[in-house]
C-alpha cells in the first residue's frame, strides 16, 4: 500500500493549475482526444500528477480510440483504488491514486486480453516518467516477469 498523502484545498490549489485541480481534487475530465498522452509511444511509468505514486507502465499502454490514454492493467493494484460513481445519470467504476485519492478517470470491462479491461484514464492525471525503465520495477528495479505481487496473478 502506498504512503498516505493528505493536503489541504489550499495546498492542492497552489500544486496544480486550476485544470489539474479541476481533474485531480474535482472529479472533471479533459475532453477527449486533447490530452498530451492519447498518442504518447515512449516507454516509461506514468505516475499520478498529484504525488508521484506510479500507476501505469508503458508496455500495458495501448489506443483504444476513445480519446483518452488507456492501459489494460495498473502496474500495482495497490496503487489504484476504484469506486462506484453514479454521477452524470451513469454507473461507472471511478479510478483514483490510492495515495492521495486524486481522480485518474475510469475503468470499463471493455478492454484486450489479458485482463480485458480499459483503465481511461485523463493525460491532467498523469505524468510520464520516461527515465523509468518500464521492464522494470522502479520500486524494486526487478524484471516485470518476476513482478507478480499485487497484480492478481
Amino acid at each position: 500500500m502506498p504512503r498516505r498523502i493528505e493536503k489541504s484545498d489550499q495546498q492542492w490549489k497552489a500544486e496544480l493549475s486550476p485544470d489539474e485541480y479541476r481533474i485531480l481534487r474535482e472529479k472533471g475530465t479533459e475532453p477527449p482526444f486533447t490530452g498530451t498522452y492519447v498518442n504518447e509511444k515512449s516507454e516509461g511509468v506514468y505516475r499520478c500528477r498529484a504525488c508521484g505514486t506510479p500507476l501505469f507502465l508503458s508496455d500495458a499502454k495501448y489506443d483504444s480510440r476513445s480519446g483518452w490514454p488507456s492501459f489494460w492493467e495498473p502496474m500495482d493494484r495497490e496503487n489504484v483504488r476504484e469506486e462506484e460513481d453514479g454521477s452524470y445519470g451513469m454507473r461507472r467504476t471511478e479510478v483514483l491514486c490510492a495515495a492521495c485519492d486524486a481522480h485518474l478517470g475510469h475503468v470499463f470491462p471493455d478492454g484486450p486480453r489479458p485482463s480485458g479491461l480499459r483503465y481511461c484514464i485523463n493525460s491532467a492525471s498523469l505524468n510520464l516518467d520516461r527515465a523509468a525503465d518500464s521492464r522494470a520495477d522502479p520500486r524494486t528495479d526487478s524484471p516485470k516477469a518476476e513482478r507478480t505481487q499485487g497484480r492478481g496473478e
